[in-house]
């Protein structure tokens, strides 16, 4: 007994065919009746009457009966029109091959255009690929299948429950849900301080948390600067009155630059224009001034005390704005594609049950977590009534979707072997073809973007799938040892 042994070592779905085969995969065919003079007249020819292969171990054929050498199981005959397929589909190519060369682009259905070098960029028109090539057409019939077709009777279909289903173009989505945490606004953080130096006199913004709304006093503070500036100032200001109506315009003038030069000095002190008018009308030196908060918000740190000695540029306050607050989450990296700046989000609180708030995403943080694994995003929401407070929790959903239709098709279709992508093409009349496809973003409902491979229209399988796949596996193993053998 002569054994036909392939080296390369086969996929592991191949362990599964007995069951296959139990099933009732005895009554697939690949082609029709008239087909098995040919298979005949090609085993004949190589005065063989009926090869034999092992169920499990494919790349084992021999010409009598027997048990398998690797696995000692009973070997099963090669079905005829398996054979027969190896010199048909020799004769197809060639005859395919001298067609194609005859026909003219008008006659060819053109399905979609790709690029010479990146097979996955797929467009409806012709141009030019992202590298400056020009787009090459991909007619019906030229898509790449990945195995032998195969044929199965309207019986088998609906004993096996075969069940197909359209590839279709749709707007794809997906709801990422995620938690986060509130924290105040960055941009509306400010620091009260001072230009010059003094002692804290009297406190009126004395308690962190308290909200503060833009020219609130919040201390006084006594200054011998500020006493000295504001005597300055008066003499400026009696000495431009009395020369009002001087004819000497010289002097008149230098009076007037000089109450301006003090003018200002009290301004850059952020002593405000009304504090200037009032010392203007009451015409005498106060030993306190008044500092007035200069925006809105809440103190979330207090430094100043009664009676401190301050100087130039000591902080005595920050404060935060809470009309806006911001929330941080974290997204997963695969699904970072779903998420951009500006998509809306929806949010929800432990604290405010069947409430929910409205925000948007403010910003991505342009790295990855390196323990976590995961992206930061920023999100940001109104908050007139002060109800959303720093540091609560939170729970986050993000509507995202893609940007216009995509052609996508059901995860359940889809087999993934770790090295590709496969789906069965129902071709009609009970023939099935797999086919190698480039799968891109996974959406809701079990629906999955596909990039290339096959087109909006198309019928693919979606159950009994690994069946088919099993079949077309051992057929297309068989040919490839009946080639070698008839070589």
């Amino acid at each position: 007994m002569q054994w036909i042994v392939k080296i390369r070592r086969t996929n592991s779905l191949f362990r599964y065919l007995p069951f296959v085969l139990a099933v009732g995969f005895s009554t697939l065919s690949t082609g029709c009746s008239e087909e098995k003079p040919l298979a005949l007249t090609v085993v004949e020819a190589q005065g063989q009457k009926q090869l034999w292969t092992c169920g499990m171990h494919p790349q084992v054929i021999v010409e009598e009966p027997g048990s398998c050498p690797i696995c000692n199981m009973k070997l099963t005959p090669v079905k005829q029109e398996t054979m027969a397929a190896v010199t048909v589909s020799e004769n197809e190519h060639a005859d395919h091959d001298q067609l194609t060369q005859t026909m003219s682009a008008e006659d060819k259905e053109i399905l979609y255009w790709r690029a010479p070098m990146d097979p996955t960029y797929i467009t409806d028109q012709p141009g030019k690929s992202p590298m400056g090539m020009d787009l090459i057409p991909v007619y019906k019939g030229e898509t790449g299948s990945a195995g032998p077709s195969i044929t199965i009777d309207p019986v088998t279909l609906q004993n096996i429950g075969v069940q197909t289903t359209l590839v279709e173009r749709v707007n794809l989505y997906r709801s990422i849900r995620t938690v986060g945490h509130l924290d105040y606004n960055e941009e509306t953080y400010s620091r009260v301080n001072i230009k010059f130096s003094g002692w804290i006199e009297k406190l009126f913004a004395d308690q962190t948390g308290q909200e503060i709304h833009k020219g609130d006093a919040m201390l006084e503070i006594y200054s011998p600067e500020l006493v000295s500036t504001q005597e300055e100032y008066l003499l400026a200001f009696r000495n431009v009155e009395k020369l009002e109506n001087s004819t000497f315009q010289s002097v008149a003038g230098s009076a007037r630059s000089l109450l301006d030069a003090v003018r200002r000095r009290l301004l850059y002190w952020d002593i405000t224009e009304q504090q200037i008018l009032d010392l203007e009308e009451r015409g005498a030196v106060t030993k306190t001034l008044t500092l007035y908060a200069p925006t809105n918000g809440i103190i979330i740190e207090k430094m100043a005390e009664l009676g401190m000695r301050i100087t130039p540029g000591m902080d005595l306050y920050r404060m935060a704005d809470l009309s806006t607050i911001w929330a941080y989450a974290h997204i997963y990296e695969y699904d970072a594609s779903w998420i951009r700046p500006g998509q809306s989000i929806v949010m929800d609180l432990p604290y405010s049950p069947g409430r929910t708030y409205e925000g948007r995403i403010d910003y991505i943080y342009p790295y990855l977590d390196q323990k976590s694994r995961d992206i930061k995003i920023r999100l940001v929401f109104p908050n007139p009534r002060r109800q959303l407070k720093p540091q609560m929790y939170a729970n986050i959903q993000i509507a995202a979707r893609i940007g216009g239709d995509v052609t996508a098709l059901p995860n359940e279709a889809i087999i993934r072997t770790g090295e590709r992508n496969l789906v069965f093409v129902a071709l009609g009349d009970g023939k099935f073809e797999p086919r190698t496809v480039v799968l891109g973003l996974e959406g809701q409902d079990g629906l999955v973007q596909v990039i290339g491979g096959i087109s909006a229209g198309e019928e693919v399988v979606t159950s009994a799938q690994f069946l088919m796949d099993s079949e077309s596996r051992m057929k297309e193993a068989i040919q490839k040892m009946l080639k070698d053998r008839l070589k």
